[in-house]
């Protein structure tokens, strides 16, 4: 079970922190990541965390977001400052390898 909350409509340049608790099968000692799903395209990769914490970004949200996890709570997190319009798309959190049972995901807005 994977269950996104935080999500919300915002103006650009705000700020938006997303959660995601997972149930320990699907998060101990897994790389966990966020992704995105835009109207009309494909479900996109925006960061990932190693169980260590070694983190990776998409180009697009280098220096904006934030990825983290507490391994102790079995969540991930996604820190999202500066948004932008091109944000916009639902926010769901996964594994890294073979990515399945996504949930409801939590809807992230960005007026400009």
């Amino acid at each position: 079970q994977l269950q996104a909350s935080g999500g919300g409509l915002v103006r650009a340049g705000e700020s938006l922190r997303l959660s995601c608790a997972a149930s320990g099968r699907l998060f101990s000692g897994y790389a966990m990541a966020w992704y995105r799903q835009a109207p009309k395209k494909q479900r996109e990769l925006v960061a990932s965390i190693s169980n260590d914490g070694t983190s990776t970004y998409k180009d697009s949200v280098k220096g904006r977001f934030t990825i983290s996890r507490d391994n102790a709570k079995n969540t991930v997190y996604l820190q999202m400052n500066n948004l932008k319009p091109e944000d916009t798309a639902v926010y769901y959190c996964n594994t890294v390898v073979s990515p399945k049972g996504w949930g409801q995901g939590t809807q992230v807005t960005v007026s400009s």
